[in-house]
Order: C-alpha cells, then sequence, then structure tokens
C-alpha cells in the first residue's frame, strides 16, 4: 500500500497540499498549518487505495474541495479541515467519534453534517430529498456545512465527465434545482454562475457548445466594443482620484440560454452580453454609497442611460447581503452596455457572500439577515408532516432568485419573495396576525389578502377576532412560511378526513369486490388531477371528490388524449400485459420507430417531440415516462428521484407522428389564414390538425396542432411561416392545451 501512488501522482498531492496552505488567508500561523496537514494525513490514510471513475487518487477531491473552500469561498482553519475530512465517516471505518476524538466537537459536528443518511428507505420515499433535509439541518446550526458542500459539488461537477450519462443527469438535475439557487441565496455569485452553466453543459450539450461557439466568436469584437466603452470613463475616475479597476463580465451560457427561452429571442437579440464591472477603493472621508451615486453621476455626463435598468441594491441590499448599483448605458457605437458599481467591500462580498462578511463584523444587519434566513429554514424543518416532495418545493420558496422589500407602517423592512402577497406579509409578521388577517391597507389603500405586493410598498394588515384561517388561502398564498402555519392550523382537520376518506374509499372498492392499490390509486389521482394519495382520500372525505363516477375511471385503461404511448399495437394486444423487460439505467435508451419496443410514455407536461434532448423516469408502476430535459418537472425529478432517470435518445423517426402546437401572431389582414394554411399543407413532412385564430383591434392570435415526425420540420415551417407578410412571432408551446 505504500507504493500506491507513483512519484508523479505524490508529487501532485504534495504540491496540492502545498497550494491548499497557502491559499487559506486564515491559517497563516504554524498551529493552523499543523492542524490542516493532521486533517490531510487522516483522509490520505482513510483513502488509500481508492481511485475515482477518472483513474486518479481520491485524495485529489477532498484536497480540491478544501482548497475551493478557502480560496474561492474563503472560510478559515476548522472549514478547511472539514472539508478535507468530509467524506472520511461516509466512505471509511472511521466514525464521527473518532474525529471527535482526534480535533474537536465543532469539527466532528461539520463532518457529521456532511455525511449522507445511511439505511432502507421505501421506494415513496426520495433518498435524495432525506439527504438534502439533514443537510439543512446541519447547516442551521453551522452554515460552514452547506459551504463546504458547495465546494464538494463544485469539484464534482468540474470533474463529471468520468461518471456514466445517467449519473450526470442525476446530479447536473439536483444541481440547477438545489445547488444552484442555495449559493445564489448565500451570495456566492461565481459559483452559483459555474454550477449552472456546468449543469447546463450535462444536460443540453448540443445547445450549450452552439452558444458557447458564438460567444468565443463574438469575444474579440465585444474586448473590443468594452475597451472601447470603458476608456473614458478609466480618464474620467483617474481624474477624481479613485484607485479601481475595470473588467469586463462575461454572461454566462446558462443565463443567456433563459433570457433566450423566457423572452424567445435570438442569441444575437441578447442586448446585454456587453457588461463591466467597476470595483473601486473609497475615497477617505465619504460613504461608500454616496461614491457609488458619485462615479453613476460620472458615466451619464458620458453616456445616456436606461432609466428603466437602474437597480439600486445599495440603498436597500439583497437578502443575502449583495450590495451594488446596477445600470444600462448607451455606448457610442450603439450598443446597450451594463455597468456594475461597487467598492472592494461590496466585491468580496459578492464573490464569497456570507463567509465574507464574518470579515466585516461591525456591520450587524449583514449577519441577520442570514439569522433571518436560517430561523425560516428551522421552521420549515419542523414541520415533519410534510412528504418529500412538497418539503422540496416549500423549500425552494425561500431560495427566491428575486425578492421585493416592503415596509412596516412603522417603516421596518421587509423582504419577500417576488409574488407575495398580503396575507405572506401578514405571516411573516407574526402566525396570529396571519391567522386572523381579513385584508390590507397598502399605500393607505384598502386591498385583499390576496393583492400581490410591490417594492416600495407600506403595508398595514387589518384583522378580526372572529377570523379563522382558510384551505382556500393556499391558492395565493407563496411564502414557505405562510404555507407550513396553514398546514399547521389543519393538521388535525386534515387528519380526520384522510381516515374518513380512506375509509369511504375502502368501503366502495369492497363493493366493487376490488383492493386499495398503487394502480387503482394512480388512475384516481390522475383523473382526479390531485398529486398524491393522501390528497386524494382528504378530497374524499371532504366531499369534495364524490366516487358516483368512479367505476367508469376504474374500468377504463389510463389515456390522454395528449399522452401516447410508444409500442403500437396492431392484433388483438395479445402480448399487452407482458412485463416490460428490466432497464438498465447505465445505458442510453434508444427511442425509434420499432413496435416492438417496450411502452413509453411521452409527459403531456412538456410533451416533448423527436429532436428534443428528453430523460426517461420510471415510475412507481415501473413504467417510464419521457420528459424533455428542460421540463422543470423533468429538473425536479432528477434532483428528487435521480436513481430512476434513465438517459434517452431519439433515432430516427419516420413512422410515428406527434403532436405540436404553435403560437402565432401578426397583423390581421385579408387572406392571411389562408396564406397560413397553404404553407402547411406544402409542407410534405407536416400535417396540419386544427387551426384556431382569434382577430381584435387589427391583430390576430392563432393556435395550429400539427403531426409531425421531427423538430427539425417543425423549426424548417416556423421559418417558413414567419416570411409570410404581416406574421409577428411564431413560437412552439411545449405545453398542449387541453
Amino acid at each position: 500500500m505504500e507504493d500506491f501512488y507513483t512519484k508523479e501522482e505524490q508529487k501532485e498531492i504534495d504540491l496540492q497540499l502545498r497550494e491548499l496552505i497557502n491559499s487559506c488567508q486564515k491559517c497563516k500561523n504554524a498551529e493552523n498549518e499543523k492542524l490542516i496537514i493532521k486533517a490531510f494525513k487522516l483522509a490520505d490514510r482513510a483513502h488509500k487505495g481508492v481511485r475515482r471513475k477518472s483513474g486518479e487518487p481520491y485524495i485529489f477531491h477532498p484536497i480540491a474541495v478544501a482548497r475551493i473552500a478557502a480560496r474561492e469561498i474563503g472560510l478559515g482553519t476548522k472549514g478547511v479541515v472539514a472539508a478535507l475530512l468530509h467524506d472520511v465517516v461516509e466512505d471509511t471505518d472511521y466514525t464521527v467519534e473518532d474525529i471527535e476524538r482526534m480535533f474537536n466537537p465543532k469539527i466532528a459536528s461539520i463532518v457529521d453534517g456532511l455525511t449522507k443518511l445511511e439505511g432502507i428507505f421505501l421506494q415513496s420515499e426520495s433518498v435524495q430529498i432525506e439527504n438534502f433535509r439533514k443537510l439543512l439541518l446541519s447547516m442551521v446550526e453551522d452554515v460552514r456545512v452547506i459551504l463546504i458542500k458547495l465546494a464538494d459539488r463544485l469539484h464534482n461537477m468540474r470533474t463529471l465527465d468520468s461518471m456514466p450519462e445517467n449519473k450526470r443527469l442525476k446530479i447536473a438535475g439536483e444541481t440547477l434545482y438545489f445547488y444552484a439557487p442555495l449559493a445564489h441565496r448565500l451570495g456566492l455569485y461565481a459559483i452559483k454562475t459555474e454550477l449552472e452553466d456546468l449543469s447546463f453543459k450535462y444536460e443540453h450539450p448540443g445547445i450549450y457548445k452552439e452558444i458557447s461557439k458564438k460567444v468565443v466568436a463574438g469575444s474579440l469584437k465585444q474586448l473590443n466594443q468594452i475597451n472601447e466603452f470603458a476608456e473614458p470613463i478609466k480618464e474620467r475616475l483617474a481624474d477624481e482620484g479613485y484607485e479601481f479597476e475595470i473588467k469586463g463580465r462575461p454572461k454566462s451560457i446558462y443565463s443567456i440560454w433563459t433570457k433566450m427561452q423566457k423572452k424567445d429571442l435570438p442569441f444575437e437579440e441578447i442586448y446585454d452580453l456587453l457588461a463591466i464591472r467597476i470595483v473601486f477603493k473609497p475615497l477617505p472621508g465619504m460613504n461608500e454609497k454616496t461614491q457609488c451615486w458619485a462615479i453613476y453621476s460620472m458615466i451619464t455626463d458620458i453616456y445616456k442611460p436606461k432609466p428603466d435598468r437602474l437597480r439600486d441594491w445599495i440603498s436597500v441590499p439583497k437578502a443575502n447581503g449583495y450590495e451594488a448599483l446596477h445600470a444600462t448605458f448607451m455606448s457610442s457605437s450603439g450598443n446597450w452596455v451594463e455597468v456594475q458599481i461597487r467598492s472592494v467591500r461590496m466585491d468580496e462580498i459578492a464573490e464569497k457572500g456570507f463567509a465574507a462578511h464574518w470579515k466585516y463584523k461591525e456591520n450587524r444587519d449583514k449577519e441577520s439577515e442570514l439569522d433571518n434566513w436560517l430561523k425560516k429554514i428551522r421552521e420549515l424543518l419542523e414541520n415533519p408532516d410534510d412528504d418529500s416532495i412538497e418539503f422540496l418545493d416549500d423549500f425552494k420558496l425561500n431560495l427566491f432568485a428575486s425578492e421585493i422589500v416592503v415596509f412596516t407602517p412603522k417603516g421596518d423592512k421587509i423582504t419577500l419573495p417576488n409574488g407575495a402577497t398580503a396575507l405572506d406579509f401578514a405571516f411573516e409578521i407574526h402566525t396570529d396576525l396571519g391567522y386572523r388577517c381579513i385584508g390590507a391597507k397598502v399605500n393607505y389603500k384598502l386591498v385583499p389578502l390576496s393583492h400581490k405586493l410591490k417594492t416600495g410598498d407600506q403595508v398595514e394588515i387589518l384583522t378580526s377576532k372572529k377570523q379563522k384561517p382558510k384551505w382556500e388561502w393556499f391558492d395565493f398564498v407563496t411564502t414557505a412560511k405562510a404555507k407550513t402555519r396553514i398546514k399547521q392550523a389543519f393538521r388535525k382537520e386534515r387528519k380526520k378526513f384522510i381516515r374518513k376518506g380512506e375509509k369511504i374509499l375502502e368501503s366502495y372498492l369492497n363493493e366493487k369486490k376490488l383492493a386499495i392499490n398503487s394502480k387503482i390509486l394512480k388512475k384516481l389521482q390522475h383523473h382526479y388531477n390531485v398529486k398524491n394519495k393522501e390528497e386524494l382520500y382528504f378530497n374524499i372525505g371532504k366531499g369534495i371528490i364524490d366516487l358516483k363516477n368512479a367505476s367508469k375511471v376504474l374500468s377504463d385503461k389510463p389515456y390522454n388524449k395528449w399522452v401516447r404511448y410508444w409500442k403500437l399495437s396492431f392484433g388483438k394486444g395479445k402480448d399487452q400485459d407482458k412485463a416490460a423487460p428490466k432497464v438498465d439505467k447505465k445505458k442510453t435508451l434508444l427511442l425509434t420507430d420499432d413496435k416492438e419496443q417496450h411502452n413509453y410514455t411521452i409527459a403531456n407536461c412538456c410533451n416533448p417531440i423527436p429532436g428534443d434532448d428528453v430523460i426517461a423516469y420510471q415510475d412507481d408502476d415501473d413504467q417510464l415516462v419521457l420528459h424533455s430535459r428542460k421540463c422543470k418537472t423533468a429538473i425536479k425529478l432528477m434532483s428528487s428521484h435521480g436513481d430512476r432517470i434513465v438517459p434517452a435518445q431519439w433515432e430516427s423517426q419516420k413512422i410515428l407522428s406527434y403532436i405540436a402546437l404553435i403560437k402565432i401572431t401578426g397583423i390581421d389582414s385579408l387572406g392571411i389564414v389562408s396564406k397560413l394554411t397553404k404553407v402547411i399543407s406544402d409542407d410534405q413532412n407536416v400535417n396540419m390538425r386544427s387551426i384556431h385564430i382569434d382577430s381584435h383591434d387589427g391583430i390576430f392570435e392563432g393556435s395550429i396542432y400539427l403531426y409531425i415526425h421531427h423538430t427539425r420540420d417543425l423549426n424548417n415551417l416556423i421559418l417558413k411561416l414567419m416570411k409570410i407578410k404581416g406574421i409577428h412571432t411564431v413560437i412552439r408551446q411545449e405545453r398542449l392545451n387541453e
């Protein structure tokens, strides 16, 4: 075992250890260095003989994680030591007690928080989400747990190439759904951006390469434009006596793609690709906020600003502590350029998030923001009745990417997610205030509970002692706290109705000589549009669902007009009941026209068609459901049930047709419909199923259902339709109307 490493590997390990110690700014004394070396030796001994999928010694991973924690997040000695030991308890024979004995209780506690749960889980439970829950519980006690976990996830994403595709999809999915928003919430913008780009790279490799090529191709031109734009600003700042740095801020691949999707724009029309960041050292005698506005004013003397693109996060910082002034200016070459203005302190906090706040302890507000957020997470974790998926959804509400800031009648600041209502505000102040809320005054104007708030609103809650929580409040509250408190108010009543509903259903099925099982429950859940069996029992018990028509539902085969089975039956269906062969999740599922394939269901939430990037999800009945990789449901499934994900890929499709829906808008003119239908009927690869056009005030909107074989046929048709005079937009809608 002594000769496990080659000479080159041993040399590289020694070099990386030295780089780790040098990169830790808070480890610059002999005692701290000794502790790090001790942790390294233990990790090296524990992982000796183990190699990663890439073939390199496993010890490279904990060293890399510790280096990210030190250099890119800014953790100190305890954080670095815990990072070196983060896999020791999980993957080797060492225990938490061993770590505590050799180091100290705090380091042992952090390592324990980073160790995944073991044991047997029911199939309906998600091991991934239960591990997230444990991780968050540990984070509430010590935020370094999640910071080290983010460093661990970042290194895993950087080295994901060596993993099989089904594992890549699982890891990329949970990274995009859980870890990237978490990094954003903690103010780790550089890590959040890299996690998003790497996830996107593995989920949509083709699109990632295409956008990357365009970014690289335009980078030289953009660099010249940025230098030209920045030159007069540099001269002005130098004249004013500032020490500063101006650098280009490249737009991430993922953010470009999401903007293209959201606004339905081609790459060339994403106008804010050009961006610079000004980081300045404050002049003595003036506060940072005043100097940010002074620099903004200097730039307006040179370039014209875009008023609706001014973002002031220095007067009211984001909940994660981010401070900066963002503005967009028109350059002399006719391009919009985004400018971010930050002090050195603001820049460090923007790059290292809450870890950097420890360096600025005199600023108490920033630490209290973290405490407030952790308090919300603690409250969420204290609700034991939530199922795993519901818990993850509620937690996501606390990772809001965009926020609003509203004020109490006394002027106190309250931060809420964008879309929050007056009732959310009431629960944020106090649970009893939420329970007794009957309305609100927003900016002195009376509004209902469901009124959506905007940044700057001043909110006064109106209450009544007679008011009681209502179940329909769920329809418009958005915060996890409000949802949790409403659930708690109805917990006893809900359990009573669930038990009643289960007895009613059991009695009904007994009359039909049937017993409750997963297939029957799934049919009923699908028909009555409820997400789980508890919701089904609750609605039956409360009388919302009447079982009079259930016999027809139970006798029918599950069918949805937008759901299609891959396997076609051309005879009497004699092999319909054959059990589908076991699927090898490590191999890519090839989707062909071959009717002898297993049954594959097309998900109606995203309606993927040949040519789309897809994954398959194996449900409780071992049926495979195809989702588009960019579908929100698919991303959630990859993050919560990654072990059920199967990579899938379309092959040539010439026989089977699939329904696609396109939405069209344009100028209403004589003969426009006949022009549309002629272009479609002349296309040999597409058939029209139906067309619906509405016209009003000289503008028309249309929906066209088509039968197609491949996305390239649909894209070609869209290009042809766009050439018709008067057509403004032609967009594929992935969710089909019912």
